[in-house]
């Protein structure tokens, strides 16, 4: 049994802490201590800490007894604390999606001896272990990552509900989107290149472009196409395209209030976003990679992710699949393995076939199935 920490007490900070309780000795820490009660009364065997990541020495001094940190904080601080992670000299396991480059820590971590696996949810993470796979399988020439958080109410104007905080979700909306095309990094605006997509169980789905691609831009330069697009009911574009294009998440203070125009526009989309415990929602994925197997035959390869909120754990379906990734790269680390000491995402773990297969079991045991299939482009 190893004892592990985790930061952030979130909707998919506690769905790890939960699932790595039955294993392990877990600690889950947050800012806010209610949070961290209420987990407390659903697994009594999970301990808590109110915990700042921004107090050095309280940060220093609740790390220290751990063989793992798991982080899970909020994007704004999560290149801050994973750099701090690392100088602590404590293998690390992160899924906190921050906009800066975590291979810019890859010398850090290896000067500490430490293992840091980063991106490791479900895109960025599951995608990027599948492509990872592959690219030992296959002479790749392109690769597409359409992916979605759903609820299955479509509750008009926006169809939408966040499994994150909105102001992450805007951040979305606004980075400029970074794609590879013949070879070429492309940069387009966010909620651009729109198309209907069908899906099985789902139906139309509107993709457009978001800045998913992540560390794939630069680990995977041989492959000449690279994109990745988010995926919405249709109509939802639109409604977001007004409110940015009328200034609703400029950063700029409002004349006359103590906000920004961001600030407020977050709080309005909060309540409007807000996913209520227990609420039915769904994730939808479709990884679409083309290249030459080892016979020299030009193939299309497929996989497809649905997954539904768990009636039986009563965990939403972004927190399974974002989560458990996470955690099965927890265990696979603990379990020996993956033992190289740097930054890794999960691109460059997926080529090991034990460690893409050990993924799809533990996901599988979880009820997440990712489903393949390959066409031949001869």
């Amino acid at each position: 049994m190893s004892k592990i920490i985790v930061l952030g007490g979130g909707m998919v900070g506690s769905a790890m802490a939960i699932d790595l309780a039955k294993k392990h000795e877990v600690l889950l820490t947050d800012i806010n201590l209610k949070v961290l009660q209420d987990i407390n009364v659903k697994e009594p065997r999970i301990a808590i800490k109110q915990l700042d990541v921004t107090e050095d020495k309280h940060f220093k001094e609740a790390l220290k007894d751990f063989d793992l940190v798991l982080s899970a904080v909020p994007g704004f601080l999560g290149y801050k604390t994973l750099k701090r992670i690392i100088e602590l000299q404590k293998n690390v396991v992160d899924i906190s999606f921050f906009p800066e480059n975590a291979l810019d820590l890859n010398e850090l971590a290896k000067e500490n001896n430490v293992t840091a696996i980063v991106d490791c949810g479900v895109a960025p993470g599951m995608d990027n272990v599948i492509l990872g796979y592959h690219d030992q399988t296959h002479k790749l020439t392109s690769f597409e990552c359409l992916v979605g958080g759903l609820p299955k109410e479509k509750k008009w104007p926006f169809c939408y509900k966040a499994p994150f905080s909105p102001v992450d979700v805007i951040e979305e909306y606004t980075r400029p989107a970074r794609y590879v095309e013949n070879g070429h990094l492309v940069t387009r605006p966010p909620l651009t290149d729109c198309e209907y997509v069908n899906f099985d169980k789902v139906g139309t789905l509107e993709s457009f472009n978001s800045d998913g691609l992540r560390s794939i831009i630069y680990t995977m330069p041989h492959i000449k196409n690279r994109k990745e697009k988010t995926l919405r009911y249709p109509g939802h574009v639109e409604y977001i395209r007004v409110l940015k294009e009328s200034g609703f998440f400029n950063n700029d203070k409002i004349k006359g209030m103590d906000c920004s125009a961001l600030e407020f526009t977050s709080k309005i989309l909060f309540k409007e976003w807000k996913l209520e415990p227990n609420e039915q929602e769904l994730t939808v994925m479709r990884i679409t990679l083309e290249g030459v197997n080892k016979n020299g035959e030009k193939e299309k390869i497929i996989y497809d992710l649905h997954d539904e909120f768990c009636e039986k754990t009563k965990t939403s379906s972004m927190a399974r699949t974002t989560g458990y990734t996470a955690t099965a790269a927890v265990n696979m680390f603990l379990d020996g393995l993956f033992k190289e000491n740097g930054v890794f995402p999960p691109e460059l773990i997926g080529k090991y076939p034990d460690c893409y297969n050990y993924f799809m079991a533990y996901l599988k045991e979880r009820n997440i199935n990712y489903t393949q299939r390959i066409e031949s482009l001869d």
